[in-house]
């Protein structure tokens, strides 16, 4: 029979597995839950695959998930681990089929970097151990969308049978509790789409400047930036200044085109 840790004693700080392939991150978001009282960090975890083991090994109340990483991504890792403790998404990735496939897959609650302060994370992980979703404003708008593609019902009258019937119906099927199908780990496979086919290895950035060319693509400021890398604004720049030289670019509209793959745009406007 495999061992099973006992229930966590009511004043005991909430156990918590950080699952993200940037060390910088891990370490910045160990660090801040660590500054809390009621929280510690037990583990952390470089791929999905660390994230399960060290799940199964320490038997947290939440698990940190991001979805982009190497070997084995958080989306495929996500049914394997929902079964032992709660998992919080907390990604860099804004995408509304990765949203969806997150929630419809066990996701406790979805975080996009940027989209939160730090007491709102913290909230969000005592949260989720007692089933209370958080979703940021991306995510949240994900699962509008998906619950709006539902089928409107057609103009006219109500029919007849409309009514208790179709609520019994309704909460029946609401009710059961569909089982998940999923592969053994070891064919575990990254089914997370790349949201651009454009060839960036060119541009020789660094991972961290990768990283920050992604939040600039989409949108975010130096201060939102800095504070979803854990790094000070002056730092900020001083990637964004390099990753310039390297796209051969004088602003941020033309830095993103060309990492997107995009026209270049019309307008120049300097990083500040």
């Amino acid at each position: 029979m495999p061992h099973e840790t006992p229930p966590r004693p009511p004043s005991a700080p909430l156990r918590v597995v950080v699952a993200d392939d940037n060390p910088v991150v891990r370490a910045g978001l160990t660090a801040l839950l660590c500054g809390r009282e009621d929280i510690t960090v037990v583990a952390q975890a470089a791929d999905g695959r660390e994230a399960w083991e060290a799940t199964h090994r320490h038997r947290p109340d939440v698990v940190l998930l991001d979805v982009r990483m190497p070997g084995v991504d958080g989306i495929s890792a996500l049914p394997y681990l929902v079964p032992v403790a709660p998992v919080l998404m907390l990604t860099y990735s804004r995408e509304t089929e990765i949203v969806q496939e997150a929630l419809r897959r066990g996701a406790g609650g979805y975080l996009v970097h940027g989209e939160f302060t730090a007491d709102q994370l913290v909230d969000a992980v005592r949260d989720i151990v007692h089933g209370r979703a958080h979703l940021t404003a991306t995510a949240a708008g994900a699962l509008l969308d998906r619950l709006r593609r539902s089928p409107a019902p057609a103009e006219g009258s109500l029919p007849e049978d409309l009514g208790n019937a179709n609520a019994h119906t309704f909460m029946s099927s609401t009710h059961r509790n569909p089982r998940v199908t999923v592969e053994p780990l070891s064919q575990m496979q990254r089914p997370v789409r790349q949201s651009s086919p454009v060839d960036r290895s060119r541009f020789q950035l660094s991972a961290r400047e990768a990283e920050i060319m992604d939040l600039i693509a989409s949108g975010m400021t130096n201060q939102q930036i800095a504070a979803a890398c854990f790094i000070s604004e002056k730092t900020v720049k001083n990637h964004i200044n390099r990753i310039f030289a390297k796209l051969h670019s004088t602003s941020r509209a033309e830095a993103a085109a060309k990492w997107l793959g995009t026209a270049p745009g019309s307008a120049t406007r300097e990083a500040r």
